[in-house]
C-alpha cells in the first residue's frame, strides 16, 4: 500500500468581536405580532419588566465590571424589536447608551430587530447614537416559508433589510431559524448559501443559528399537538448545522451561537425540537469528521492511516460522550490523533495496492 498525505486548511473559527458583551433583555418589545414559535420569557429566562427597572439593573452591573477592573463593554438590546420600541421607550434605551459611554463603562451597542422594522431614518438614528451593529431576526428568506411562520414578510423585505443595514454603515448580524415551519434542511442550507457563497452574498458581520424549538407558551406549541408541526429530529438538526458551518467557516463569517442557552426556564417548559447544551460542540465535531471524510472520498484512499489536527479541536473532536468514535473507527483511526498547533488538518491515508491516487491539496480557502 501506498500512503498519500492530504493537506487542509482548518483556520479557527471567526469572531464578530472582541469586545465583551452585556445583553439588555427586552422581551416583547416593539414586537407587532407574537411570532409562533416565540416564548421569549421562557427561552430566555427573562420575563417582561419595567424599562427604568431593566436599565437601572444594567447600569449597576456595568459599574460592578468597572470596580473590578474589566474593560468598557459592549452592551447588547436583545429580545423584542428594539427600532419599532414606542419613541420614549427607545429614547430611554439610546440615552441610558449615551451616558454609559461618557462613564467609560460602554464602547458600542448592538440591538436586535426585524426586517420590517428597519428603514433609513432609524438605522441613521442608531448610527448617530453610537451603534455598531445590527442583528436582523431573519429566519429565512424563503417566501414560502415565512408564509407558513406567519412572520409578516417575505425574503426581498429580508433581502432589503440586510442591504439597508449595511448601507447606513452599520455591520449586519443575521439569524437564522432551522427548522421553523416550512424550512426544511435544504432551504436553511439555501439561506446560509445566500450568506455565504459569492457573487450573490449578503456580506454578513455574523450569524446566529437558533434551531426551532417547541416550548410550552408558544402558539407552535398547540401546532405541534395537533400534529400540524413536526420539529427537526436532534440527529438531522446536528448533521445540517454542520454543513452550514463548515459553509460559514469556508467564508470567513462568524457563527457566534448555536443554540439557545440552558436556561432552568426552558429546560422546563420544552415540549420537543432539536435542544442540547453542548449542541455547537457536537456541530463543530461533526464538521470535522465531514471534513475528513470528504477529503478521502476526493481521493478514494482506502483508509485513514494517521490525523494531524489543531489543538483548539481537541475538546470536541471525539463528540459528546465519545459518539463520534465509531464513524472515526469506520475511517481506520482507532488511536487518538496527533494534536498540532497549526491550522491545518494533515491526513495520511493509505491507497489499495496498485492505484495511483494523487494527493490532495485543498484550494486556497477551502474548508
Amino acid at each position: 500500500m501506498t500512503n498519500i498525505l492530504f493537506t487542509l486548511p482548518w483556520p479557527p473559527p471567526a469572531r464578530a468581536t472582541l469586545r465583551p458583551v452585556v445583553p439588555v433583555f427586552l422581551p416583547y418589545a416593539g414586537c407587532p405580532v407574537r411570532c409562533v414559535f416565540c416564548a421569549q420569557h421562557i427561552q430566555t429566562g427573562r420575563g417582561p419588566a419595567p424599562l427604568d427597572l431593566t436599565l437601572k439593573s444594567t447600569r449597576a452591573h456595568l459599574l460592578q465590571r468597572k470596580a473590578r477592573g474589566l474593560p468598557p463593554a459592549e452592551l447588547a438590546f436583545y429580545g423584542g424589536t428594539f427600532t419599532a420600541q414606542p419613541p420614549a421607550a427607545l429614547h430611554a434605551c439610546l440615552d441610558f447608551f449615551e451616558r454609559a459611554r461618557e462613564e467609560g463603562l460602554v464602547t458600542a451597542f448592538r440591538c436586535s430587530t426585524r426586517p420590517d422594522a428597519v428603514d433609513s431614518r432609524r438605522l441613521s438614528l442608531l448610527r448617530d447614537a453610537g451603534c455598531d451593529m445590527v442583528e436582523l431576526g431573519v429566519q429565512s428568506f424563503h417566501d414560502a416559508a415565512l408564509a407558513a411562520a406567519r412572520r409578516g414578510y417575505d425574503g426581498g423585505v429580508a433581502r432589503a433589510a440586510t442591504d439597508a443595514v449595511l448601507a447606513a454603515g452599520l455591520r449586519l448580524g443575521v439569524q437564522l431559524m432551522p427548522g421553523m415551519p416550512g424550512v426544511t434542511p435544504e432551504i436553511f442550507l439555501r439561506d446560509v448559501r445566500l450568506l455565504c457563497e459569492q457573487p450573490v452574498a449578503v456580506p454578513a458581520h455574523a450569524v446566529r443559528f437558533y434551531p426551532c424549538l417547541v416550548v410550552e407558551g408558544a402558539e407552535l406549541a398547540d401546532l405541534w399537538r395537533r400534529g400540524e408541526y413536526r420539529p427537526w429530529p436532534l440527529d438531522q438538526t446536528l448533521d445540517t448545522l454542520a454543513e452550514a458551518w463548515l459553509m460559514a467557516l469556508h467564508a470567513r463569517l462568524p457563527v457566534i451561537r448555536m443554540g439557545l442557552a440552558p436556561e432552568n426556564e426552558l429546560r422546563a417548559a420544552l415540549l420537543a425540537g432539536p435542544w442540547d447544551p453542548a449542541l455547537g460542540a457536537r456541530v463543530m465535531a461533526r464538521a470535522l469528521l465531514l471534513r475528513v471524510r470528504r477529503a478521502l472520498a476526493a481521493g478514494n484512499p482506502k483508509e485513514l492511516v494517521r490525523l494531524e489536527v489543531p489543538r483548539r479541536c481537541q475538546g470536541f473532536f471525539w463528540g459528546s460522550r465519545g459518539e463520534l468514535r465509531p464513524a472515526w473507527a469506520a475511517l481506520g483511526l482507532h488511536a487518538e490523533p496527533v494534536w498540532i498547533s497549526e491550522n491545518t488538518l494533515r491526513i495520511e491515508a493509505a491507497s489499495p495496492p496498485g492505484e495511483a491516487v494523487a494527493p490532495f491539496s485543498g484550494r486556497k480557502g477551502e474548508i
